[in-house]
């Protein structure tokens, strides 16, 4: 059962996870970029997340998902793919199922999700 964390909180791990695929260290700015965030926003955004202790933050800015932090990324991150995945194999435009994923994916219970990741992997 995944522990309740706010739709914002979701939002910025995910990103954070995302954004540490592709770029060698994460920063504020680079989550406030990818989010088209004011810089100033996501900074209250990250003093939260590292009071919940989802996020550490060295001197220099980095920023590193703790354990807590990466599964809650990962679990939502799963959830968005699978989710625009099966959209798009319903024949909705990409742009529109990346959008509804990312609305969906906070609120669906992991049963619904189960069953949805359940017919949308056998279609792949």
């Amino acid at each position: 059962m995944r522990t309740f964390v706010n739709e914002s909180s979701e939002d910025y791990l995910e990103t954070i996870l995302v954004l540490s695929k592709k770029l060698p260290v994460v920063r504020s700015v680079d989550v406030a970029n990818e989010m088209g965030f004011k810089k100033s926003s996501v900074s209250v955004a990250m003093k939260n997340l590292r009071e919940k202790e989802h996020i550490t933050m060295t001197d220099a800015g980095f920023i590193y998902l703790t354990e807590a932090g990466k599964e809650i990324a990962e679990s939502v991150y799963e959830r968005h793919q699978i989710l625009s995945a099966w959209l798009i194999s319903l024949g909705v435009p990409s742009d529109v199922a990346n959008d509804d994923a990312c609305k969906i994916e906070h609120v669906l219970s992991p049963e619904s999700f189960s069953a949805i990741k359940k017919i949308a992997t056998q279609d792949v």
